[in-house]
Protein backbone atom coordinates (compact mmCIF):
# COMPACT_ATOMS: atom_id res chain seq x y z
CA UNK A 1 0.00 0.00 0.00
CA UNK A 2 2.78 2.46 0.91
CA UNK A 3 4.67 1.60 -2.31
CA UNK A 4 1.53 2.34 -4.33
CA UNK A 5 1.11 5.73 -2.63
CA UNK A 6 4.78 6.58 -3.29
CA UNK A 7 4.48 5.49 -6.94
CA UNK A 8 1.32 7.60 -7.36
CA UNK A 9 3.04 10.58 -5.74
CA UNK A 10 6.05 10.12 -8.04
CA UNK A 11 3.74 9.79 -11.05
CA UNK A 12 2.05 13.05 -10.04
CA UNK A 13 5.42 14.79 -9.78
CA UNK A 14 6.45 13.44 -13.17
CA UNK A 15 3.16 14.58 -14.73
CA UNK A 16 3.74 18.03 -13.27
CA UNK A 17 7.29 18.10 -14.67
CA UNK A 18 5.93 17.01 -18.07
CA UNK A 19 3.50 19.95 -18.05
CA UNK A 20 6.36 22.28 -17.09
CA UNK A 21 8.42 21.14 -20.08
CA UNK A 22 5.39 21.06 -22.37
CA UNK A 23 4.87 24.77 -21.66
CA UNK A 24 8.45 25.32 -22.81
CA UNK A 25 8.09 22.94 -25.75
CA UNK A 26 6.34 25.38 -28.07
CA UNK A 27 8.46 27.35 -30.55
CA UNK A 28 6.40 30.54 -30.19
CA UNK A 29 6.51 30.46 -26.39
CA UNK A 30 10.28 29.95 -26.49
CA UNK A 31 10.63 32.89 -28.90
CA UNK A 32 8.68 35.02 -26.45
CA UNK A 33 10.80 33.93 -23.49
CA UNK A 34 14.09 34.46 -25.31
CA UNK A 35 12.86 37.88 -26.50
CA UNK A 36 12.06 38.81 -22.90
CA UNK A 37 15.68 38.07 -21.94
CA UNK A 38 16.38 41.50 -23.48
CA UNK A 39 13.86 43.22 -21.20
CA UNK A 40 10.17 43.90 -20.67
CA UNK A 41 7.94 44.10 -23.75
CA UNK A 42 4.28 44.83 -24.38
CA UNK A 43 2.12 42.65 -26.62
CA UNK A 44 2.55 44.93 -29.64
CA UNK A 45 6.33 44.78 -29.35
CA UNK A 46 6.25 41.01 -28.95
CA UNK A 47 3.97 40.65 -31.99
CA UNK A 48 6.54 42.47 -34.13
CA UNK A 49 9.56 40.69 -32.67
CA UNK A 50 8.08 37.19 -32.62
CA UNK A 51 6.22 37.47 -35.93
CA UNK A 52 2.86 36.06 -34.83
CA UNK A 53 -0.62 37.54 -34.64
CA UNK A 54 -1.70 39.48 -31.57
CA UNK A 55 -4.23 36.82 -30.61
CA UNK A 56 -1.66 34.06 -30.84
CA UNK A 57 0.95 35.99 -28.84
CA UNK A 58 -1.63 36.88 -26.20
CA UNK A 59 -2.65 33.23 -25.90
CA UNK A 60 0.97 32.13 -25.46
CA UNK A 61 1.56 34.88 -22.91
CA UNK A 62 -1.49 33.72 -20.95
CA UNK A 63 -0.03 30.20 -20.86
CA UNK A 64 3.40 31.46 -19.80
CA UNK A 65 1.86 33.63 -17.10
CA UNK A 66 -0.40 30.86 -15.80
CA UNK A 67 2.60 28.51 -15.61
CA UNK A 68 4.66 31.11 -13.73
CA UNK A 69 7.29 31.94 -16.35
CA UNK A 70 6.25 35.56 -16.98
CA UNK A 71 4.58 38.32 -15.02
CA UNK A 72 3.05 41.67 -15.96
CA UNK A 73 3.30 45.28 -14.96
CA UNK A 74 1.13 48.13 -16.15
CA UNK A 75 2.55 51.41 -17.35
CA UNK A 76 0.25 54.07 -18.75
CA UNK A 77 -2.13 52.26 -21.12
CA UNK A 78 0.22 49.32 -21.76
CA UNK A 79 0.79 46.00 -20.05
CA UNK A 80 4.40 44.87 -20.12
CA UNK A 81 5.52 41.28 -19.81
CA UNK A 82 8.72 40.22 -18.12
CA UNK A 83 10.44 37.06 -16.99
CA UNK A 84 9.25 36.24 -13.49
CA UNK A 85 12.66 35.94 -11.87
CA UNK A 86 16.28 35.00 -12.24
CA UNK A 87 15.42 31.30 -12.23
CA UNK A 88 13.64 31.58 -15.57
CA UNK A 89 16.58 33.55 -16.98
CA UNK A 90 18.97 30.90 -15.60
CA UNK A 91 16.87 28.07 -17.06
CA UNK A 92 17.01 29.66 -20.52
CA UNK A 93 20.76 30.24 -20.29
CA UNK A 94 21.48 26.70 -19.05
CA UNK A 95 19.32 25.28 -21.85
CA UNK A 96 21.30 27.31 -24.39
CA UNK A 97 24.53 25.87 -23.00
CA UNK A 98 23.19 22.32 -23.09
CA UNK A 99 21.89 22.78 -26.62
CA UNK A 100 25.23 24.17 -27.79
CA UNK A 101 26.99 21.08 -26.46
CA UNK A 102 24.48 18.62 -27.95
CA UNK A 103 23.15 20.39 -31.07
CA UNK A 104 24.08 17.63 -33.53
CA UNK A 105 22.48 14.95 -31.36
CA UNK A 106 19.34 17.00 -30.78
CA UNK A 107 18.91 17.75 -34.52
CA UNK A 108 19.41 14.06 -35.32
CA UNK A 109 16.90 12.80 -32.75
CA UNK A 110 13.96 11.16 -34.48
CA UNK A 111 12.08 10.24 -31.32
CA UNK A 112 11.18 13.62 -29.83
CA UNK A 113 7.91 13.87 -31.74
CA UNK A 114 7.28 10.13 -31.94
CA UNK A 115 3.90 9.07 -30.52
CA UNK A 116 4.03 7.65 -27.02
CA UNK A 117 3.75 3.91 -26.73
CA UNK A 118 1.12 2.51 -24.42
CA UNK A 119 2.60 1.80 -21.01
CA UNK A 120 3.12 -1.83 -20.26
CA UNK A 121 1.89 -3.28 -17.01
CA UNK A 122 5.18 -3.00 -15.12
Amino acid sequence: MVATIERDRDAGKLALAANFFRALGDLSRLRILYTLLDGDKNVGELVQLVGSSQGRVSNHLACLKQCGFVDTRSYSKYVYYRLVDGQVRQLLKVSQQMIAGNAKLIWACTRVDAPEEAESGE
